[in-house]
């Protein structure tokens, strides 16, 4: 009978960083289970954790280089395959320029270690501006509110949900994401606690969500609209005196501007364009700022926004001036153990912009809504060559049929995935990396946005296949080649010694010891510490630390940033004119639902089983006006395209809008996916408009995408 053995490490498919206990016998895994153990997530596990073992199993999944050729693909060698990847860049950039070639980085990227710490010398490798992300389609805003009020684009507050008396969460759904920009695992136990210390949960968002559900209260509010919302709220709390910054004011520039800036959004004349009653929108000032503690959170419906720029800077207003942030029970800034801020850039807005339609660049990304037309568009600087790291942009970019498109037109597509999906299947050259339990793990990134300072080390589980390569070797490998052409293998015993010691454990054991918790603390933090405590360890709560964390000028906080305070002229003239919804038309938005974040986790069948989750949401009143019933198919059309859907009618939707989930729309040619391809559905980015951004930022607003719903 084979061994069988106890494995703990985190689960890295989302951001809640829940503690696992596998039990494995031999090279097979028998159960994977939270850890009652972690200090953190303390036993909790959603779902998606048993997609781990479906990931490593999957044979779908690819494990060696294929290059794509008129007769399908063809497995090769990895020094073929990074020679001639580099060699094509070189080409390409050598005739057109380096801008030629752009990058995507999916949100898997930061989910894995090995691309944090080696992607950015390869990404610096390719002397390119065209960088695009997931960020522009995400969290985008969050960051231009934390360069332009505290001096870093990742000094991000994190809600302090475990000390809360009122948490208002705006367009965040944490019971199915357990957080998001707020890594909290076991949210259901959280928000418990928030109710049995007698605190109250306020939710506003279009669709009554999971988290709405076990709401105190729960505001429909007409999507697009959520910065009107807040810059109600602020102007109430400053005209009826109830502002009590405390401490902050001592190092809180520009209350006085902000005070000016927002006096023509009264609750009575934003009213009608939220469909929140001003008595209601009053209402909730007043509690929120005579709240014991408060903090307000929004994620993904106030960023995806045409005006999210502003509505994510109006969140951290409204902490600001009731005192909410920076103390305990508000909004907190994380101390975490390894410090990503010194790797990041602090931000940058508008250095640059594209080429097409000039929108702007941020943290030296351009907004990837802008992709299709900088591959499509001839003229100097046009996007011939394009490198996918762990992305799948078909799906989860707007206009998702245009950049399919656009990607048939290059000379060269490279894909770092372990997948031939949506996106990667239009490659020339696939270099799929090994997966989790492959490899060594330890979060950069989402202990910067958890709600308690851990630490915790994931261990390789399974040695990975004898010829398979680990992300970073990937990208140590391109850098090498890119930086150094022709001379690769003069200089391959020296660069092999480099390659040893620059490796993601070496790294991170670095940034443990010279880290807050290292050589210099009680704590003395390193790699080989955090492997004799394998349920991680404990760090404390969150504490205040302002002003010493500021990073702006003189360390003081800037609550009227010159650039979002000019926006507000765009929110008032757009807005507060726009005219009813005529003609039929919905307002289209999306939904994630506990056991889905990516489009590949639809390849675990254990994921996917059960009732059809890609359906169309719709209130009963607006089936009844358009002669539609419960279960027919429809047709939903926007400007940009159509998709056939299966219609479910529910009250949970305000009236005038729709929702449709997102990360669908497999089953195309070429997508070597079984168990995706059979339960495809149907993709919301076949309908979200390309030309719809926050002209701020050049975020996707794919909250309120103007759609028709017909019969079929």
């Amino acid at each position: 009978m084979a061994e069988t053995r106890l494995h703990f490490r985190a689960c890295n498919l989302c951001e809640a960083m829940c503690g696992l206990r596998i039990e494995v016998e031999g090279e097979r895994i028998r159960s994977i289970r939270g850890d009652p153990d972690d200090p953190f997530s303390r036993g909790f596990l959603c779902p998606k954790a048993t997609a781990l073992e479906d990931v490593h199993v999957d044979p779908d999944r690819q494990k060696h280089p294929l290059r794509r050729s008129g007769d399908g693909w063809t497995r090769i060698g990895w020094d073929e395959a990074f020679d001639e990847v580099a060699r094509r860049i070189g080409e390409v950039q050598a005739r057109q320029g380096p801008d030629s070639v752009a990058l995507y980085l999916g949100n898997p990227t930061v989910h894995s270690l090995g691309a944090l710490t080696h992607g950015l010398p390869f990404i610096r490798a390719l002397r390119t501006r065209n960088r695009y992300s997931a960020t522009s389609v995400d969290q985008l805003p969050h960051h231009l509110a934390a360069t332009t009020m505290f001096g870093h684009m990742l000094l991000l507050p994190v809600p302090d949900i475990d000390r809360t008396h009122f948490f208002l969460a705006l367009g965040a759904n944490p019971l199915a994401s357990n957080g998001s920009m707020m890594t909290a695992p076991g949210m259901p136990l959280r928000l418990k606690a928030l109710r049995a210390r007698g605190g109250r949960l306020v939710v506003v968002d279009p669709r009554r969500t999971e988290t709405a559900e076990v709401a105190d209260t729960h505001l429909f509010i007409r999507p697009g609209t959520d910065a009107l919302l807040l810059a109600a709220l602020v102007r109430t709390i400053l005209e009826e005196k109830l502002g009590r910054p405390g401490r902050l004011a001592e190092f809180t520039d520009g209350m006085e501007q902000v005070r000016a800036a927002l006096a023509p959004f009264a609750p009575e004349r934003v009213a009608p364009a939220t469909g929140i009653a001003a008595a209601e929108i009053r209402a909730l000032a007043r509690d929120f700022a005579r709240a014991e503690s408060a903090v307000a959170y929004g994620r993904v419906g106030v960023s995806t926004q045409a005006y999210g720029g502003v509505g994510q800077w109006l969140i951290q207003v409204l902490n600001v001036i009731t005192g909410n942030l920076d103390r305990p029970g508000g909004a907190l800034f994380t101390r975490p153990a390894v410090n990503p801020l010194n790797l990041a850039p602090r931000g940058g807005y508008a250095r640059h912009r594209t080429r097409v339609r000039q929108l702007p660049s941020f943290g030296g990304e351009f907004p990837v809504a802008a992709l299709a037309e900088e591959i499509l568009t001839p003229g100097p600087g046009q996007v011939r060559a394009l490198l996918v790291l762990g992305g799948n942009p078909v799906l989860s970019t707007p206009n998702g049929a245009q950049l399919e498109k656009a990607l048939g037109t290059l000379e060269l597509m490279v894909a770092v995935d372990p997948y031939l999906n949506e996106t990667t299947r239009h490659a020339h050259v696939l270099l799929p990396p090994t997966t989790a339990l492959e490899r060594e793990h330890y979060d950069v990134i989402f202990h910067l946005l958890a709600v308690r300072n851990t630490a915790k080390w994931s261990p390789v589980l399974f040695p990975p296949v004898r010829g398979a390569k680990h992300d970073w070797e990937i990208f140590q490998a391109l850098t090498r080649r890119l930086r150094s052409p022709g001379k690769t293998r003069l200089l391959r015993p020296l660069r092999a010694v480099v390659d040893r010691l620059a490796t993601p454990r070496r790294l991170i054991d670095l940034g443990l010891r010279i880290g807050p918790y290292g050589l210099r603390s009680a704590h003395r933090l390193s790699v080989s510490k955090l492997e004799a405590n394998p349920h991680g360890i404990d760090l404390g709560p969150l504490e205040p630390a302002l002003p010493e964390r500021l990073m702006t000028p003189g360390k003081r906080i800037q609550l009227a940033p010159e650039v979002l305070v000019r926006d507000l002229s765009r929110v008032e003239s757009e807005l507060l004119s726009r005219p009813a919804a005529r003609n039929g038309e919905l307002l289209l938005i999306g939904r994630r639902d506990l056991r889905s974040n990516n489009s590949w986790m639809h390849n675990s069948q254990r994921l996917v089983k059960g009732p059809e989750r890609c359906t169309l949401l719709m209130h009963p009143d607006d089936a009844r006006a358009r002669g539609l019933a419960p279960g027919q198919t429809v047709q939903v059309r926007s400007r940009v395209g159509s998709v056939p859907v299966r219609l479910e009618l529910t009250d949970a939707v305000m009236p005038g809008v729709v929702s449709l989930p997102h990360g669908w729309g497999h089953g195309r040619p070429g997508v070597q996916l079984r168990v995706a391809n059979a339960h495809a559905g149907v993709s919301m980015n076949d309908l979200t408009d390309d030309q719809a951004v926050d002209a701020l930022l050049g975020t996707a607003a794919f909250s309120g995408t103007p759609v028709h719903v017909t019969g079929l």
